[in-house]
């Protein structure tokens, strides 16, 4: 009997963009472990290079709010996009990310103990909605960037009202230079981090388990090579600085010239206005990273492959 489900399937295939019978080769032999079974595809070139799955289940909406050096990104979840624009849904979403802007931290539980400004709290107006909406919702994360000088800039891509739609981003500029200089820049720079899907701010920022894991692929391309170990260790050491340098945002190549680091935009924005700015932080926030698809239109075609 299989070790794992057609939901099993369906996700390694949305992940790494594999065949159907690749998918359920790789999840026999790892034993029904998705991420294992990711790992063993990349190693064999059989999955397609991705920072991430970027079909996500959960609807809903993310919203972004600034205010004065201070900004917030928050994810509400919804079951269906059809509540998604739900005017009442929306002003929930947009009301609890103001709301989030005086939440210390980035605790979801304070969140949901904070004022709601119509009364009660974000909690009780929750759960009032899914009474009233009829499907249920979660406030699942939220994100807080300050500065003690410059600005924090808010964009959203593709917005499905004022602040609110499934791609949110902050960034953090902090600098003596003044809005005219760094409310462009911040928005060009989000722009970039929305298209581009940064892990951190730099390389030391990136996840170890996330380095680790590229390590132990590259070794296994390495290995394949057949060539002396010391060359291997240049190979591994190679393929591990590169990912690290396509995924750490100040060493990015900027989307809208294809050629210069993003800590070199800053820097030279920075000259031009005669000011240092330093790029501090930033928010990426897509609805459903993480949430796993439910089963689609293709189960049947997804089970006879299990099955056969």
């Amino acid at each position: 009997m299989a070790a794992f489900s057609v939901a099993d399937v369906k996700t390694l295939r949305e992940k790494t963009g594999a065949g159907m019978m690749d998918a359920k080769k790789a999840l026999t032999e790892a034993m029904g472990d998705i991420e294992a079974a990711v790992d063993a595809l990349r190693a064999k070139g059989l999955a397609t290079a991705q920072k991430k799955s970027s079909r996500t289940a959960a609807e809903g909406l993310v919203g972004v709010a600034v205010e004065g050096t201070r900004g917030v990104a928050v994810e509400v979840n919804s079951e269906t996009d059809f509540v998604a624009k739900n005017e009442q849904f929306q002003d929930f979403v947009r009301q609890t990310t103001k709301a989030a802007l005086g939440v210390d931290g980035d605790d979801v539980e304070a969140l949901k103990g904070a004022p709601y400004p119509a009364g009660g709290t974000v909690a009780d107006k929750l759960t009032d909605n899914v009474a009233t909406i009829g499907e249920n919702q979660q406030v699942r994360r939220m994100k807080t960037v300050t500065v003690s000088n410059g600005v924090v800039v808010p964009y959203m891509h593709n917005a499905a009202a004022e602040g609110l739609g499934k791609i949110g981003v902050l960034v953090a500029l902090e600098s003596d230079a003044g809005a005219d200089v760094l409310e462009p820049l911040g928005k060009q720079l989000a722009m970039h981090i929305a298209a581009a899907f940064p892990q951190a701010l730099n390389a030391e920022g990136l996840d170890a388990d996330m380095i680790a894991r590229e390590r132990a692929i590259a070794a296994e391309k390495a290995a394949e090579s057949g060539k002396p170990d010391n060359v291997q260790e240049k190979m591994v050491d190679g393929a591990v600085n590169k990912f690290a340098k396509e995924n750490a945002l100040l060493s990015q190549i900027f989307v809208m010239d294809n050629k210069t680091p993003i800590a070199d935009v800053v820097a030279n924005a920075g000259k031009d206005a005669g000011k240092d700015i330093v790029l501090k932080d930033y928010v990426r926030f897509q609805l459903g990273e993480g949430i796993e698809k439910e089963e689609s239109d293709f189960a049947a075609e997804v089970a006879a492959a299990v099955g056969g």
